[in-house]
């Protein structure tokens, strides 16, 4: 567990340099006029359910020169867990003209990409983009999207193999899923295939 979060951190870093290189290209005359990008993270969870996201996010901001308040602008958007919220939180970001927009996970990319097609997006844990519709090919997302995807449709798969290994008198498996999260179907098949393979 603690392996993963610090994988998750470093993950956060590197989109905090991402989002740097894209609020880093708008045009010339903003940058004559002293404009100061403005970041829109849209997230599906609170504030405090974000917090260590929101708190590697800002360190991989600082470690490029970056404070929030000072030389960049953030404007949180948060749905508390009403992913219902999320289109209208998303256009919110876009008519308040962000120059950048930050997501995480399947929900808030959607909402984004649906919000706008020329404000450049970063998304963060996107198990598929390809595969989900967010980008055309890992190598040439094209369109206003990119960012780091986390490809592990096998995992689930696996997880049920090492579980088994774990506890070889397993012999029935409860799975717990959100149905309107992207991805679940690609998720749950590989679970099936591996229960099915092992005997659960």
């Amino acid at each position: 567990m603690r392996r993963e979060k610090k994988e998750m951190k470093k993950n956060i870093l590197r989109v905090a340099l991402g989002v740097l290189l894209f609020a880093l290209c708008f045009s010339v005359e903003a940058q004559q006029a002293g404009k100061v990008p403005r970041v829109g993270y849209l997230a599906s969870g609170s504030r405090s359910s974000e917090l260590s996201h929101i708190e590697a996010f800002n360190e991989g901001l600082r470690e490029r020169g970056y404070t929030e308040g000072q030389n960049i602008i953030i404007e949180y958007s948060f749905a508390v867990g009403k992913l219902d919220r999320l289109p209208a939180l998303a256009a919110d970001l876009v008519r308040s003209k962000v120059d950048v927009i930050v997501t995480g996970g399947g929900p808030t990319t959607r909402a984004a990409k649906d919000a706008t097609k020329s404000i450049p997006t970063v998304l963060v844990n996107i198990s598929d983009p390809v595969a989900l519709g967010f980008v055309a090919s890992l190598a040439k997302p094209g369109g206003n999207m990119t960012g780091l995807a986390s490809i592990q449709t096998d995992l689930g798969g696996k997880r049920v193999e090492l579980l088994k290994e774990i506890l070889p008198q397993l012999s029935r498996l409860a799975v717990l899923a959100n149905r309107d999260v992207p991805g679940y179907g690609v998720q749950m098949k590989e679970v099936e295939v591996a229960a099915q393979t092992i005997g659960l």
